[in-house]
Formats: structure tokens, C-alpha cells, sequence
């Protein structure tokens, strides 16, 4: 029992800090992690955050429910909802704001926004990975993209803590 709060604790922690952390930038110019970790390989080698790929994927396979709500907020299967994301709160939280707001071109295109993925799938210098707030304002300028980011991070926490 202490390592199921012990675990929450942790989510929480990343869940809360995740979207800080993504606004001050990503690991350089010239970065290729959002590319690299977008093909849907699970290749180690393909950049310095496919460590935490394997989380992710063990996350979800051990918490079907939580997998299954990821798949009903964006219609594709949960790892490959996720795959690309640092942590899972990051990609809940993405997931509940592209069906909260019926974001033009859905998860999909939030997530890109998100990991720096132009439209045809790869990553240019041009498309420069952005925070939550920044996706959604890029996509529906009409939004309220503070409110928004805020109400999907805590509709995340929210999963994290009671389909765990």
C-alpha cells in the first residue's frame, strides 16, 4: 500500500511540474527527440527520453482502465496516443483538452503542436515543440489556453489519481 501512494505521490509530482518544465525549452537546436520518439519505435537508442518510453508503455499496460480512457478521449490505442510524450500526464492531460475543446484536427494535431511535428509528420525548424497553453492557442485562438491547459491538467491528475 505504501508503494501504490508512494507511486501517486510521484505522478502527481511529475503531473504538476511536466507542464513547467515544457515551457523552458528542449534539449537544443537542432533536436530530433520529438521526431525520434514520434516514429512509434521503441529503439533505446533513439534519443535521450526512450527511457522513459518504457515507463510509459509498463504504466499503461498495468493500468488498463487508465488505457482504455486515454483510447475513448482521442480513438487511438494508448501507447500510441502517448507515444512521444515525457511522462503520461502530459498526454492525459492533452487528451482531455483536444475533446474539451473539439480542437480542429483533434488529438492528433495537439500533440504535434506539442512535440514539434509538422503536419506531414516530421520535424523541421520551423516546428518548434510548445507548452499545453501554447498548442491550444496556436490551434483555437479563441480559447481561453490558460484556463484550458489548467481544467485538462487537472482532469489528468484527476485520472492518474483514481484509475490507478
Amino acid at each position: 500500500m505504501k508503494h501504490l501512494h508512494l507511486l501517486t505521490l510521484c505522478l502527481a509530482v511529475v503531473l504538476y511540474c511536466g507542464p513547467t518544465f515544457a515551457q523552458h525549452g528542449h534539449m537544443g537546436a537542432g533536436s530530433t527527440h520529438g521526431a525520434a520518439s514520434h516514429d512509434n519505435t521503441n529503439d533505446v537508442n533513439t534519443g535521450s527520453g526512450s527511457s522513459h518510453r518504457v515507463s510509459i508503455d509498463q504504466q499503461l499496460s498495468n493500468n488498463t482502465k487508465l488505457a482504455g480512457k486515454i483510447q475513448n478521449l482521442t480513438g487511438l490505442p494508448a501507447q500510441q496516443a502517448c507515444d512521444g510524450f515525457k511522462n503520461l500526464g502530459q498526454c492525459v492531460a492533452t487528451a482531455h483538452v483536444a475533446k474539451n475543446l473539439d480542437i480542429p484536427g483533434g488529438f492528433t494535431a495537439l500533440k504535434d503542436k506539442m512535440l514539434g511535428i509538422s503536419p506531414n509528420g516530421t520535424s523541421t525548424a520551423t516546428s518548434k515543440p510548445m507548452s499545453l497553453g501554447k498548442a491550444i492557442q496556436a490551434l483555437d485562438p479563441n480559447a481561453n489556453s490558460k484556463t484550458e491547459a489548467r481544467k485538462g491538467t487537472q482532469q489528468a491528475s484527476h485520472d492518474l489519481k483514481n484509475n490507478s
